[in-house]
């Protein structure tokens, strides 16, 4: 069974591989310069948010994002979904709702309030699965969850609710 873990430092050259796929299916520019300048920054400084990768034996299939942001709207932390891919090779096999479910533990984990996501006009497949999670849009595909947050059990931190 694939599943996602947290990605490190090792990930970087796999991760610059599905990103350029990505890219390319969206017919997104890939400078591969920037992009590497960008992963190490965002995986050297957890301030900014968090990166999961899922395997499938030695090899990256997936990857998901996190970054981080602060709002008065939603009274704290926000986050934003700012990349997921799944490869071609391993789509239709429930790695887009294991994604989601693995951000919005660690939102609640973290302390976030509402995560946002931006997704493409005419991606009905991907929009599905966003609203399925209970994300909505505000007319400019900007999707958000809200997160109520609950001290933990234990009182050692926050959970979502």
């Amino acid at each position: 069974m694939v599943s996602f873990r947290p990605s490190t430092v090792s990930d970087l050259e796999a991760l610059l591989a599905l990103q350029q796929q990505y890219y390319a299916e969206d017919g997104y520019p890939f400078v591969e310069r920037a992009a590497r300048t960008t992963w190490e920054r965002l995986l050297n400084e957890p301030s900014l948010g968090r990166i999961w990768v899922a395997e499938d034996g030695a090899s990256l299939v997936a990857y998901a994002v996190l970054t981080f942001g602060f709002s008065l709207e939603y009274h704290g932390c926000d986050a934003v979904l700012d990349e997921l891919f799944v490869a071609p090779s391993h789509r239709h096999r429930g790695l887009g709702q294991a994604a989601l479910d693995t951000l919005e533990a660690a939102c609640g984990r973290l302390g976030v309030r509402a995560l946002h996501l931006v997704v493409e006009r005419g991606k009905e497949t991907a929009i599905e699965l966003y609203r399925a999670h209970g994300f909505v849009g505000h007319g400019r595909y900007l999707m958000t969850k809200r997160f109520e947050i609950v001290p933990s059990p234990d009182g050692r931190g926050l959970t979502s609710a």
